[in-house]
């Protein structure tokens, strides 16, 4: 790619960009949110929303010839694939039937030897073959017949990869944030197939804000920022603080927090043998007294059930056992009960649950706590009317403060990074003043620089105003700078709970399954 540029109408997002990739190279694409990866991407792969927006100026050369990708299409027949950082699936199919879309396998029958091709049924056996072996190949259990809807996200993303891989003509792979919803364990089984992809000589475009992940597997680094390239320079070359410097422009300080003893605090939340029948992160009961004013941590690997205890409270799948808020039980499978109880959530399906992407920020930011709470609304005797001047100045104060990367409250969510998307999503939780914030993987497609924003925004949240935060995520190291104390949750239960000064070896034993605080009981 030689000297690519694209702007949007008038605002330029790249900026002069060349991008070589060899073929069997692991290339890494590394930038915070809105350096412009994914639009160089997106300009790569031939996406509508470029050409739909005035197309971009430089060239693409493939194998040293010219290349015009005016559509995915394009990309594909040059064997382009590409898994992006937010889902393409179709939730009432199978993962076989997504794997294999537009590229199905038929075979003849009676009908179809008298009247032609068209006729010939669909070959489920070979199809299921073709998606096991290339599940088989990210070490993913789960059965190729199962629908996609109701997945976790983690199963979602390995299926995206499923069907890249399945594909038999590609030679160049661009793998968008595709650790960001995986725990540790299933972050590591991709790594390896990547690894394995390019020593066949697939050539690997890799994005990730993951910078241990990058020096892992890596061969080249190209860093952008503010939409201009950086630096290309060899893994060899370099280092993860110089990296995280060059990306972000300034030095990275590492997040330490005290360790607070808040056992003699009441009991603001009790979770009593916890019930939710999510799909893929089924919790079989989980028992938790959290204190007011605590930080408290929920981590274990992908597909155990810690992302369920977070959706169960807030009523978003079946859900049974007894939950006591302040002493007072609250009532369960009911989301304007936990509202009204003075809970929060930021989820970590950020486009699926999180935002209304063709609203505009100011709107997400604002629509939950007009509806739950009649907040920004005005009322003149008969006649209600909505304050668009106080959202507005309440959705720029979010925007500061979170840093929000965007061309003013106006924008469209749809149109931000992914990042600046889950931004979003938890200036609209902050909106409702919640007394306990459940936020699911917080910073889950977040770069390095805008993780510390996020994550101290949580803390003093915390300090300032008193708010019990909870917060479930994929990465312990998150967990342990931010928390006061930590569930580790292992086959639906809790395996214990630890300080976040506890050793490597405990959180590992924990996580492993080697102790148990609850027994799985009807």
């Amino acid at each position: 790619m030689q000297k690519i540029t694209k702007d949007y109408s008038g605002v330029v997002v790249l900026k002069d960009i060349d991008l070589e990739l060899k073929e069997g190279e692991i290339h890494a694409l590394l930038g915070e949110n809105g350096a412009g990866k994914s639009t160089l991407m997106n300009i790569l792969f031939g996406m509508s929303v470029i050409h739909d927006t005035g197309g971009f100026q430089g060239e693409i050369l493939f194998e040293e010839e010219e290349a015009n990708i005016t559509s995915p299409l394009d990309a594909m027949g040059l064997g382009i694939g590409m898994v992006h950082q937010e889902f393409m699936l179709i939730p009432g199919f199978s993962i076989t039937e997504n794997i294999k879309l537009n590229r199905e396998i038929t075979r003849s029958n009676l009908v179809s030897k008298v009247f032609g091709k068209q006729m010939e049924t669909l070959d489920f056996d070979q199809m299921n073959s073709d998606a096991r072996q290339a599940l088989d190949t990210l070490n993913i259990g789960i059965d190729e017949y199962v629908k996609v809807a109701g997945l976790p996200v983690g199963y979602m993303q390995f299926v995206e990869i499923a069907r890249e891989i399945d594909k038999k003509n590609i030679k160049i792979l661009v793998f968008d944030e595709p650790t960001a919803v995986l725990a540790e364990s299933e972050a590591q089984s991709l790594l390896d197939a990547v690894q394995i992809l390019a020593e066949k000589g697939i050539a690997i475009l890799f994005i990730s804000h993951r910078l241990d992940e990058v020096m892992q597997i890596a061969d080249r680094i190209t860093i952008l920022k503010d939409g201009r390239l950086v630096d290309t320079v060899s893994k060899e070359d370099t280092s993860t603080v110089e990296i995280a410097e060059k990306m972000v422009g300034r030095k990275i300080e590492r997040m330490v927090r005290e360790v607070r003893d808040l056992s003699a605090e009441p009991t603001i939340l009790s979770l009593k043998n916890l019930r939710v029948e999510m799909p893929g992160e089924t919790v079989l009961g989980v028992n938790l007294d959290i204190h007011k004013g605590e930080i408290f941590g929920i981590g274990g690997l992908g597909g155990q059930g810690k992302i369920g205890i977070a959706n169960g409270l807030m009523g978003l799948y079946p859900t049974r056992g007894e939950v006591l808020v302040n002493g007072e039980p609250l009532k369960l499978n009911d989301s304007c009960a936990s509202l009204n109880n003075g809970f929060a959530f930021v989820s970590e399906d950020r486009r699926g649950i999180g935002l209304l992407l063709d609203a505009s920020i100011e709107i997400n930011i604002a629509t939950t706590a007009i509806s739950a709470f009649d907040k920004f609304i005005k009322r003149f005797a008969f006649i209600t009317q909505i304050d668009h001047r106080g959202i507005r100045q309440h959705a720029r104060q979010m925007i500061s403060e979170l840093d929000i990367r965007c061309q003013g409250p106006t924008q469209h969510t749809r149109r931000l990074s992914g990042g600046n998307q889950q931004k979003v999503c938890i200036a609209r939780a902050l909106t409702l003043e919640p007394e306990i914030i459940l936020v699911s993987e917080p910073t889950r497609g977040i770069d390095v620089g805008a993780k510390r924003i996020v994550l101290d925004t949580l803390i003093k949240l915390n300090k300032e105003k008193g708010m019990t935060v909870i917060i479930t995520s994929s990465e312990l190291a998150e967990l342990r700078s931010v928390c006061d104390r930590i569930a580790i949750v292992d086959r639906g239960v809790v395996a214990g709970i630890v300080p976040p000064d506890a050793s490597d070896a405990e959180f590992g034993l924990l996580m492993a399954g080697g102790k148990k605080e609850v027994d799985k009981r009807d």
